[in-house]
């Protein structure tokens, strides 16, 4: 357990060393958040309408700048070979930079979340299904695209690829999502959007730790 345990605190000593990646997901997402209203409408009617789409959208892509960098650094200095030939279970070892890499790139969204909801004037109701949303579809988000990530580790300028991999699987997540914050916004009911994507968490929990295991070995090979 300790030897996951100094990966997990490598892999957060590696994030925030690296302040300028780390910043930089955090900045487009508010980058995108502040100038879509600009170029759509200023109405607080709009921007409540199209206010959880947009935090989604934003979220999603900026993962995807922060997701290339998962097993590179690993990849690229050795250590990842090491992981494998050390005896350790490669999918515990997945899991473990998995949770590093959520707690560095989403956690910060959720802290900054009330910031949004209060710029794209959303409703308490919409900003509890919001989080809750977040905090359910995010760790989803890091699961999958760590499997893409993986299987691209190994190319040269693999970020187009990976953004071709993984915005198509994370479409039903996004539909889903907001459907959820729609619901509330009409007082609607909205726990059976919540258990689709808690489903989908839990079965991402189970096996993609297996898979981003392989994919990381076939990019080895």
């Amino acid at each position: 357990m300790s030897l996951y345990q100094g990966i997990f605190k490598r892999d957060m000593h590696i994030a925030f060393k690296q302040k300028a990646e780390l910043v930089q997901p955090l900045m487009f997402l508010l980058m995108v958040v502040t100038l879509f209203p600009l170029g759509v409408s200023p109405s607080p009617d709009t921007l409540q309408r199209i206010g959880p789409g947009v935090i989604w959208i934003a979220a999603i892509l900026s993962s995807l700048m922060a997701m290339e960098r998962l097993f590179r650094d690993d990849f690229q200095d050795g250590s990842l070979e090491q992981y494998m030939l050390s005896g350790m279970a490669l999918p515990a070892v997945s899991a473990v930079k998995v949770a590093a890499h959520w707690l560095v790139s989403f956690v910060p969204l959720l802290l900054l979340s009330p910031l949004l909801a209060m710029f794209l004037n959303l409703t308490v109701d919409m900003y509890i299904a919001l989080v809750l949303t977040l905090l359910l579809g995010t760790p989803l988000l890091s699961l999958i695209g760590a499997i893409a990530v993986g299987l691209t580790v190994g190319l040269q300028k693999g970020g187009v690829l990976l953004a071709l991999l993984l915005i198509p699987v994370f479409i039903p997540l996004l539909i889903f999502a907001t459907s959820a914050v729609d619901s509330a916004a009409l007082q609607l009911p909205y726990h059976a959007q919540l258990a689709i994507i808690a489903a989908m968490l839990l079965l991402a929990a189970a096996l993609a730790p297996f898979a981003i295991a392989y994919s990381l070995k076939v990019s080895q090979n």
